[in-house]
């Protein structure tokens, strides 16, 4: 299979072209900046994309059979500048989605947010839920999907969105931008402060799904049946609600089984007498499928992130 990922030297990007790779499917990268694949991935191939070229979009997406889009803009730099998110994140998506449906892609696959739906995230969400949040990551994000979902009424191509949730993992590029993500962060604070220090009580819930899971999961859409393409809005996440003070309790666990020795935790904030509100993030459209998220993976994950950051960060 022919699969072009844009953004393919990004957190959620690179890891996704090591997998498909490694699976056997011929990978094209798509980038703003022409840079050379891993040394293990040397047939890869790499081809520069011109957000503001239409010819250009078009040509990059000919003889593709699924377009994975993984590029955008982080929630702090749509916060600096939304009206650049705006047009990266919503203006980028629908512009290269039309190059797409005019090439014949068959499948579009649009790399969201969970965040689209509330700040903060909490209670029952599925993918049927009011998407109401108003910061510019959100509704940036929501004006590619808009985008998106419309030229899919028209086109014969599969336009797919996933809301994805707090991935976590060891990044393919020490350059990648992941190192302001929860479980991210508190593995490098292990090698290079020998300590965890959380910002919170650490009681908040939180949706966490490793990025094993999310290769998986998204080879498997790649792959799904075209009798399903009536589904188009997937909920990408565990399903399964942790508290930001289990995930640094694990982080902790595993130090002691990776690194053989104990981080020490400590929390900025004591534990505050509300009861912190629930939240489940329902994966219901990936069950319609057969698609089962595996949460054995954190462990395997987060010692893959303990030996990432104990190679790159090491004092």
């Amino acid at each position: 299979m022919q699969i072009l990922i844009v953004g393919g030297f990004g957190f959620v990007g690179g890891r996704l072209v090591e997998h498909l790779y490694t699976a056997g499917h011929h990978i094209i990268v798509g980038s703003r900046m022409l840079k050379t694949p891993l040394t293990k991935l040397h047939d890869v191939e790499v081809r520069k994309i011109k957000w503001d070229s239409d010819s250009a979009l078009l040509q990059i997406c000919e003889g593709i059979d699924v377009v994975i889009h993984a590029a955008g803009m982080n929630a702090k730099e749509c916060l600096k500048d939304p009206e650049g998110a705006l047009n990266f994140n919503g203006n980028g998506t629908s512009r290269l989605a039309k190059a797409a449906s005019k090439a014949g892609v068959k499948k579009f696959i649009y790399l969201s947010t969970a965040h689209v739906y509330a700040s903060p995230l909490v209670g029952s969400i599925t993918e049927k839920t009011e998407t109401i949040n108003s910061h510019p990551y959100a509704t940036s994000h929501l004006a590619g999907e808009n985008a998106l979902l419309e030229i899919g009424k028209s086109a014969k191509m599969w336009s797919i969105v996933l809301r994805l949730s707090n991935a976590f993992g060891a990044p393919s590029h020490l350059s990648a931008n992941c190192w302001m993500l929860l479980v991210n962060d508190l593995c490098r604070q292990a090698i290079q402060k020998k300590k965890l220090i959380v910002k919170s009580d650490g009681l908040q819930l939180r949706d966490f799904i490793s990025m094993q899971e999310v290769c998986c999961v998204i080879e498997k859409i790649a792959l799904a049946s075209e009798k399903f393409s009536a589904i188009q809005i997937f909920n990408l996440g565990s399903g399964i609600s942790k508290s930001v003070r289990e995930i640094a309790l694990l982080v902790q666990a595993r130090s002691v089984k990776v690194l053989g020795f104990k981080p020490e935790l400590s929390f900025l904030k004591d534990i505050s007498s509300k009861t912190p509100l629930p939240l489940h993030y329902e994966t219901k459209n990936l069950s319609i499928l057969d698609i089962k998220v595996k949460e054995e993976s954190f462990e395997s994950e987060i010692d893959n992130l303990l030996r990432f950051c104990r190679i790159n960060f090491i004092n």
